[in-house]
């Protein structure tokens, strides 16, 4: 019998197990055995030919509806060259297999049959085309030695393996078909009362149907069984994180009585929405007990998040300690600065004549500060005269100490790598607070599985007093259509409103600060392809034509700090008209006298990132209105994703929108780790529910268990499905 770890190279030919650890990276009976079916054909049903793209190696099952075998003059070896064309097709669809001189091969291809073909999809004349493919006629008599026809055909499901050029699907399935008539019974991971109470098949019999499904309901069920494993492994290691976190202890932040959080609110000249309350509520529990707070907070934009941060900020000030706020830019940490501090009054000016009692100081740090302003902000920071401090990467410079950091506030945490927060976070003698906070809504499983480890607070209740915002997508051909928008600015600044217009790219040159969202490059909807929009080139045609009398401004990545400074300061002052810009606005920028957003190439950008940018107009008492060019014809898939994101301001159902669109990606992805995770059948978007029940499994188990003493077998199978990049995220995170 052979166990998980048994090398293939010990029980297949050499030839066999030299092509499967080279073309796919599989080395041990459990690496095949793990290397699950991307799909499954059926008996007279065709692949879907409409999801084929250039260079992809695929299998397909297709009928072939037409064949033709010549012999032409030209010469190979001083042979004639023998070419054989067939078109398989899908019933809608249809596909060239062209062979070159494999005149005896092509004779197992009968008119009218079916077979399972494997290659790189090319495209030829306009037209995809497999050239040479490995193919095999498919055939209820064509089983491989000691096959069970009953087992293997009655289902009529044919496994298609994740395959290179060189290691073909039935490759994959011989090797598959050894394995398994040998597989030792793996101990399973899931302990059984998990089992029983989901009516989960064990594991042995989840992974003989993966790969030979004895009927279509078998096959759903064992998917289901192995997607579980996955998500019981995630979330068995997030609920550790989650333990070992109330088991470190912090320095509890209660706050006090009359101090700077009650002269605070005092003068707050709005009133606190019910979502904010709720949340302030659940951060001041939390900071005040004698272990790290690790929490989340998601809002939609606008919804106040930074009050929330604030509050919670100024009670750690107020129990004698410092908080920092860490930003990705040096335009957003300005911004947070400049807002904190307006927001405070007169509570920020801690050491000036006539300050409050309970005042503090807000201190910003940046890279580009002078070499004395740099000096007098760190000074401040390490004597604890600045209770709050704001920066970016800047903070995470040697030369920048805290007397007593016990909070730290994360903006747009996705923009910062494990390392540079750990950097922060080790500033403290003991584990501060930590709040992370995104204006980009997550869907609730993605919040379970990428921050599993934080509690999750959500904001979706705009405050009082906004009006709100309607969204228009304007076809680039239609000339009436861009003028109607160009006109609704001029009304607005005319009105004594400001606006914003947004472009992909800086200049004539692609750089890395440019904003095209690469994953929406889709040179197959049908659009006119033309140079993406540009700042430099678009601002000046705007200011001698649709602009012309207009005062504006330009803002983009590549300008020096000081002169983005000055540009937003004098936006935000009302003596620059429309700015124009690239996604450097895209978070934290708030001026609530801008009404109106013109986004160029619309297209280019993602759900998300369309909704963070339009959330930077009718942030006052004034409606906003955001126009979305594009040149991309009605219908396609990107026009379509246009159309949603116009027809809602509700961020979270967008953030659903934004995951089915991105195809899920790796979900701890190389965003986060660098690394692929071994995710192989879990389902963001289909498998909610069993994510949340694995999540509350893994919470019982783990705190019952911690060190699942008790569930060696399911210790074993967290440690081989995280990599160590993914293991190092989740334990740094």
């Amino acid at each position: 019998m052979y166990a998980m770890d048994k090398p293939l190279k010990s029980i297949l030919k050499p030839a066999q197990a030299r092509k499967l650890a080279d073309g796919l990276g599989l080395l041990t009976v459990g690496d095949l055995i793990y290397h699950f079916p991307r799909r499954y054909g059926e008996r007279g049903e065709a692949t879907d030919l409409g999801d084929l793209k250039v260079n992809e190696d695929v299998s397909i099952i297709a009928k072939i509806v037409s064949k033709n075998v010549r012999q032409t003059r030209r010469k190979t070896d001083d042979k004639p060259l023998h070419i054989a064309e067939f078109t398989v097709g899908d019933g809608q669809r249809r596909l060239k297999v062209t062979f070159f001189n494999q005149r005896k091969r092509v004779h197992a291809l009968q008119l009218g049959g079916w077979a399972l073909f494997a290659g790189r999809v090319g495209k030829f004349k306009n037209a995809y085309q497999l050239t040479n493919a490995d193919f095999k006629p498919i055939d209820v008599t064509d089983l491989a030695d000691g096959e069970d026809p009953v087992e293997v055909f009655a289902a009529g499901l044919i496994p298609l393996y994740p395959a290179t050029k060189e290691v073909t699907t039935w490759d994959i399935s011989k090797a598959v078909d050894f394995v398994l008539k040998m597989l030792a019974p793996p101990e399973d991971p899931v302990p059984e009362a998990v089992r029983r109470r989901h009516g989960f098949m064990d594991l042995a019999t989840a992974l003989k149907e993966i790969h030979r499904p004895t009927t279509r309901d078998s096959l759903n069920e064992a998917r289901k069984r192995l997607a579980y494993d996955e998500a019981l492994a995630l979330q068995v290691t997030l609920a550790q994180r989650r333990h070992a976190a109330r088991d470190n202890p912090a320095t509890p932040r209660p706050g006090r009585l009359g101090g700077l959080l009650d002269a605070f609110d005092e003068r707050l000249p709005f009133r606190l929405t019910d979502g904010q309350l709720a949340v302030g509520k659940t951060l001041a529990t939390e900071l005040a007990e004698p272990f790290p707070m690790h929490r989340l907070l998601q809002g939609e934009v606008g919804s106040g998040k930074t009050v929330c941060a604030l509050r919670a900020m100024l009670q750690v000030v107020d129990s004698g300690g410092q908080a920092a706020l860490l930003a990705p830019t040096e335009v957003l940490a300005a911004q947070h600065a400049r807002s904190l501090r307006k927001l405070l009054g007169p509570l920020a000016t801690a050491g000036e004549l006539g300050a409050d009692d309970n005042a503090t100081r807000v201190t910003l740090v940046t890279g580009s500060l002078s070499a004395p302003a740099r000096r007098a902000a760190e000074a401040e920071a390490a004597s604890g005269e600045a209770g709050i401090v704001v920066g970016t990467h800047a903070l995470l410079s040697e030369g920048v100490t805290f007397a007593d950091l016990g909070f730290v506030v994360i903006d747009e945490q996705h923009r910062f790598g494990v390392e540079q927060r750990d950097v922060l976070r080790a500033k403290s003698d003991k584990p501060p607070h930590v709040l992370v906070m995104t204006a980009t809504p997550i869907p609730r499983t993605v919040a379970m599985t990428v921050y599993g480890d934080l509690e999750t607070s959500s904001l979706s209740e705009l405050p009082a007093g906004r009006a709100g915002i309607t969204s228009h997508v304007v076809p680039a051909d239609k000339p009436k259509w861009i003028e109607r928008s160009w006109q609704k600015v001029r009304d607005e600044v005319a009105a004594g409103r400001q606006a914003y217009v947004v472009c992909p790219r800086i200049g004539e040159e692609r750089g890395a600060d440019d904003d095209v969202d690469e994953e929406f490059l889709d040179d197959d909807e049908g659009g006119e392809k033309q140079e993406l929009q540009a700042v430099l080139e678009v601002a000046p045609a705007l200011m001698r034509g649709e602009l012309a009398g207009v005062r504006c401004g330009i803002l983009h990545g590549r300008m020096p700090a000081d002169e983005k400074e000055s540009v937003m300061t004098s936006f935000a002052a009302g003596k620059v008209d429309v700015l124009i810009a690239t996604t450097v606005i895209e978070v934290g920028v708030d001026v609530p006298n801008a009404t109106v957003m013109v986004i160029l190439d619309a297209d280019r950008f993602g759900v998300s990132q369309l909704h963070q940018l339009r959330g930077r107009v009718g942030r006052g008492s004034a409606a906003g209105m955001c126009f979305l060019v594009t040149t991309i014809p009605y219908g396609t898939k990107t026009h379509t994703r246009l159309t949603d994101v116009a027809s809602t301001l509700d961020g979270f159902e967008l953030a659903e929108l934004d995951l089915k669109a991105r195809k899920e990606g790796d979900i701890l992805g190389a965003a986060q780790s660098g690394r692929r995770s071994q995710l192989r059948l879990l389902s963001l978007q289909r498998d909610r529910k069993m994510i949340l029940h694995a999540r509350e499994d893994a919470t019982q188990i783990v705190n019952e268990d911690p060190t699942l003493a008790k569930h060696t077998a399911l210790a074993v199978a967290v440690d081989a499905f995280l990599n160590p990049d993914s293991a190092d995220y989740l334990s740094k995170g």
